[in-house]
């Protein structure tokens, strides 16, 4: 019986850890801006690339929240630029894609791909 239950322990370990690598839907157009922003991703442009991208608000709440969290899952590292005047001398802080973050786009981008390959294009005419 012991043995059954760690082997039920590891399978649901083993799911959780497989859905936990995906970034959200908001994760993932996050992490794509920040990717084509490149060495200009800092949290005002990202977030007017953001907004203009989804036409629709991206509130500093929101972009924050969702930064912190690819950050804890280490899908973007940041690093801050130097001082500047046009800030009263505060520093910019850039975000970066990570190889686990890349990771992570490509696991949903298949996991998108497969979804969107079961339904016919004839379904949006």
């Amino acid at each position: 019986q012991l043995d059954m239950n760690n082997l039920i322990i590891t399978i649901n370990k083993n799911i959780i850890e497989r859905f936990m690598k995906e970034p959200t839907k908001s994760e993932e157009i996050l992490l794509l801006a920040i990717l084509q922003l490149a060495d200009d991703a800092y949290c005002v442009k990202i977030r007017q690339h953001v907004s203009k991208v989804i036409k629709k608000e991206f509130t500093y709440g929101n972009l924050y929240s969702a930064l912190n969290q690819v950050v804890l899952k280490k899908y973007v590292t940041k690093r801050p630029g130097e001082p500047t005047l046009e800030r009263r001398g505060r520093k910019k802080i850039y975000y970066t894609v990570t190889r686990e973050g890349m990771r992570a786009l490509k696991a949903a981008q298949e996991t998108n791909e497969a979804m969107w390959a079961k339904i016919p294009q004839i379904a949006f005419k």
